[in-house]
Formats: structure tokens, C-alpha cells, sequence
């Protein structure tokens, strides 16, 4: 199939007036349906170094909620996720008027209170976590054994933390000890089932020859002050996937998610703190390839689009 489609079939915003919008992130429109239930909607915006690029990348956002919901299934022994459901159909009336807005891009879900930390794991180093190794030996400051380069494979995986920036500005890497001081009691649990959850879809990719890299995770608590894993789940916008075939540390991997858009963006020396650009139609292109390649190679089915 064709991966190529009209930039103006992305949908940058969605509008659902009769929601109440509680959101908008850098891809997600989050929507209030009752005092219990909220609804999320993956838009097609794309952001690259924490900046939203002025046009979207079409059916990104449906590619993402169709592996969220695979991962969610996949992981659902590990942890308890927050969806109820990703079809319409099964939604109150007030979400169902808007269904061919949201066919396919979004999902019903329980409310939660989020914890205000991003729970990265890390297996490679690469990215953030190299440059800081690059100057301290350190990621995170957790200190790393000396001797390593651009994609090294770490001994065990990392859980390296990281604030939530608002749009526009910068997630911040924390060191584990302050992310505890940031979610407290729950500290642990989050460390615990993000090395879980991660270390079970890195054998599960293995055998579909994909490595995964690094990936975050987002993690809320319920009623019952239970923590439930929530948002999007090891998407190409959240995880760095590396054919594993191709893989040889020491090197900058080929990647099916945004690292081609970060490259792009470095060959033009994007502002990292203006606004988002304009994306030519061959880029936006490339990019939904990578996306549909790694949905995939990752599921062995074809996204629906």
C-alpha cells in the first residue's frame, strides 16, 4: 500500500465543541466525557526537540492509537492500562457525533490523576543521555562504566527519569532519588514497572527484529491510589526502534520514528527554541513511511489509514 497522502487530510486539530477540551499536547487532545471518563485523540501533529511543527504528518495519529492499543494488550499482564475502549461505537452519545473526526485516532479512558514525571528507560545510550555521558560518564547522574559510545548496548536496562515540560519548553533528565521526591510514595512502583514493562516489549520486538532503544512511559493513579499505566504506549513519538539486522554500536542507527525528522531538522539548523516550521511534502512522506514501517514490522499487520 501507498504511504503517501494529501497533506491536507491531516487532522492538526481536532473540534469536538459540546467536550469540555481539558488539553492540548504536543500530539494528544484530551477531552473531558464524565466525571470519570476522559477521551484522548491523537491529532496528527508532530514535534520534534519539544517544538510542534507547523503541519502534521496524515494518519499519524490513528498509526499511534492502533500500536498503543497492541502494546496494551500485549502488557496487560505487566500493568493495568487506563482504556476502556478505542471503538466509537461503544462510546456515550456525546463522543459518537464526532465519530468521523475520531474513527481510529481515539480512545475512551479512565480518569486518573497523572504523576507529573516521565518514566524513561533506557537500553542503549544514545541521544540526551549521550551527550551527558559524553561530559560526566553519567546519565541521569547514575554513573556508567567508562568505554562507551553512540549506541551502546547497557549492561541492564536504565530507568532515567525526566520533569514534564509544557509546550515549548524542555523535559529536564532527574537523577531516580528526585523523581521520588516528585511522586513520593509511588516512586518505586513506577521505577519497578517501567523496567518491566519495558524489558517484556524489548524481548517481544527482538523477535520481530526491532530493538528498542529507549522508550517512556506515563503512569497515573485511580481512585484507589493504584498506579495504572496511561497515554500512549512504545510509539514510534515515545521509544527510539533500530533494526536490529542494521545494528552496529558506535554508530548513529537508521530508526523507524522521529530521529529521521530530528535530522532533517538539524540539516536545516532549526531554532530548537522558536516555532515549529513548515515541513516539505517529502519529509512529511518519509516520515509516515517510517511510521507505517515500524507499525509494521512491530504487529505484522498493515496500519489502517
Amino acid at each position: 500500500m501507498s504511504t503517501a497522502m494529501p497533506a491536507n487530510n491531516a487532522i492538526v486539530t481536532s473540534s469536538c465543541p459540546t467536550l469540555k477540551l481539558l488539553a492540548r499536547g504536543k500530539v494528544r487532545d484530551v477531552y473531558e466525557v464524565d466525571a470519570d471518563h476522559l477521551l484522548f485523540v491523537a491529532s496528527d501533529r508532530i514535534s520534534a526537540f519539544d517544538v510542534v511543527m507547523a503541519n502534521g504528518i496524515p494518519g499519524k495519529g490513528k498509526i499511534l492509537t492502533q500500536l498503543s492499543l497492541f502494546w496494551f494488550d500485549l502488557l496487560r499482564d505487566v500493568s493495568e492500562n487506563h482504556l476502556v475502549t478505542a471503538d466509537v461505537a461503544k462510546m456515550p452519545a456525546s463522543v459518537q457525533q464526532y465519530k468521523d473526526q475520531l474513527d481510529g485516532r481515539t480512545m475512551l479512558v479512565r480518569r486518573l490523576k497523572i504523576l507529573p514525571v516521565e518514566a524513561i528507560v533506557r537500553g542503549y545510550l544514545t541521544g540526551s543521555g549521550l551527550k551527558e555521558y559524553k561530559k560526566t560518564q553519567t546519565v541521569c547522574n547514575i554513573p556508567l562504566p567508562a568505554g562507551l559510545v553512540e549506541s551502546s548496548k547497557l549492561a541492564e536496562p536504565l530507568y532515567t527519569p525526566s520533569t514534564k515540560a509544557e509546550i515549548g519548553a524542555h523535559d529536564e533528565n532527574i537523577h531516580p532519588d528526585q523523581a521520588a521526591k516528585i511522586i513520593g510514595a509511588h516512586a518505586e512502583t513506577v521505577k519497578n514497572l517501567a523496567l518491566k514493562l519495558y524489558s517484556t516489549a524489548r524481548d517481544y520486538a527482538a523477535t520481530r527484529g526491532i530493538i528498542i532503544a529507549d522508550t517512556k512511559f506515563e503512569f497515573g493513579t485511580n481512585a484507589a491510589n493504584k498506579v495504572i499505566l496511561a497515554d500512549e504506549v512504545l510509539t514510534p513519538d515515545s521509544s527510539r526502534f533500530w533494526p536490529a539486522k542494521d545494528y552496529k554500536a558506535g554508530v548513529v542507527q537508521n530508526s523507524f520514528d522521529k530521529q529521521y525528522l530530528r535530522n532533517y531538522l538539524e540539516s536545516v539548523t532549526f531554532d530548537k527554541n522558536g516555532k515549529g516550521i513548515e515541513l516539505p511534502k517529502d519529509v512529511v512522506d518519509n516520515t509516515l513511511g517510517k511510521y507505517v514501517e515500524a507499525f509494521r514490522l512491530i504487529t505484522g499487520k498493515e496500519p489502517k489509514l
